[in-house]
């Protein structure tokens, strides 16, 4: 081989190289720094290869960002997804060193973690911070209250993982997404508003101010009754409502993101007179890798794509739903889905195990 075919391979090689940094995953000794949703600034030498998921959000964006099988530490809503489980098979075996957001720090050191993702209720406790400085475990939070706050982490949470790529190709498909349902429902009338009531895990259970749900379901073009009402009940970071108050607030459509909720609402004399309940308007949410739209869930695009088509038919005569589903779990989790799997996850039925 000549000396200038030598040079010549050797440029290649090079330029080989800084094509994959930049491109694709992040070389595994390249130091990370990165900030959390509090601002707090997380330094580490190198890629993590361990990672604890105390916040099952956390467990469904690792997933998606190709990370799945280096879990090693998760909570333990996430052995209750079933596509999830489907994706990642061990994580039925994964250790569960947290409950409640309390963490039992001898079993969490046992999985020796090089990352542990918090949600914030965890990182607001000194006592549970004070565990992970202890023993010197890296931790990151991972907070968010709407849906620019969301996209944000998401990508934060691939800069820390080695990932930034796949999670910005995410975002920006997030945001095309909204986009494209907000340049029909911003031209709905207040006047032609549907009143929608949500039930978060239980039907008395709903949205309040400043959370993500207030903020995607305003961008389906819906009045959330619940939002802003002074009615609401506030417990830890959670709202609640009751019979009476529903009644007074006449939803037209209630959606409902726990499986028999519906018909549990369809079926209870005290709803009956709900508007949403005479009219048989009450629908259970989709269920994916996570449930749509759910406080700690992924799929919030999604959820905001199908409530609009589920309550503005009209506007949305074009979008198959199907064919959405379809796109979104081949391109970010690389499913091939079946038509049969697709209706499952639309219908929100049997995607979870049931609470034990």
């Amino acid at each position: 081989m000549t000396s200038a075919i030598k040079k010549f391979c050797l440029r290649l090689a090079v330029l080989l190289c800084l094509i994959g940094l930049f491109s694709g995953p992040a070389a595994a000794d390249t130091p990370v720094e990165v900030k959390d949703s509090t601002g707090r600034t997380l330094k580490v030498d190198r890629v993590p290869e361990r990672i604890a998921c105390l916040y099952a959000f956390c467990g469904h964006v690792v997933t998606m960002l190709d990370r799945g099988p280096d879990m090693v530490a998760i909570v333990n809503g996430l052995k209750k997804d079933l596509l999830l489980n489907q994706l990642v098979p061990t994580i039925k075996k994964m250790t569960v060193p947290s409950k409640g957001g309390i963490i039992n720090i001898e079993t969490l050191m046992k999985t020796r973690p090089d990352i542990v993702f918090l949600k914030p209720e965890t990182a607001n406790i000194d006592a549970e911070i004070k565990k992970l400085d202890r023993f010197h475990l890296p931790w990151f939070t991972a907070g968010y209250n709407n849906m620019a706050e969301q996209m944000t982490i998401i990508e934060m949470m691939g800069k820390a993982i080695g990932r930034f790529e796949k999670a910005k190709a995410y975002t920006d498909w997030y945001r095309d997404t909204i986009r494209r349902v907000k340049e029909r429902t911003d031209r709905i009338p207040n006047n032609k508003r549907v009143r929608l009531y949500h039930a978060v895990n239980e039907a008395n259970r709903t949205d309040g101010p400043g959370t993500l749900e207030a903020d995607w379901t305003r961008a389906c073009g819906v009045i959330n009754v619940s939002v802003g009402s002074e009615a609401l009940k506030k417990k830890s970071n959670k709202f609640f409502t009751d019979i009476e108050q529903i009644l007074l607030w006449g939803p037209e459509v209630i959606i409902v993101n726990e499986n028999g909720i519906d018909r549990q609402i369809l079926t209870d004399k005290k709803w009956a007179p709900v508007t949403a309940v005479k009219n048989k308007k009450v629908y259970p949410i989709p269920v994916g890798i996570s449930r749509w739209g759910h406080p700690g869930g992924l799929e919030t695009p999604l959820a905001v794509l199908w409530t609009a088509k589920t309550v503005y038919p009209q506007y949305f005569t074009d979008i198959d739903l199907e064919k959405e589903v379809t796109h979104f779990y081949k391109q970010f989790f690389n499913m091939d889905l079946s038509g049969q799997m697709v209706q499952k996850i639309l219908s929100g039925q049997d995607m979870r195990k049931p609470a034990t």
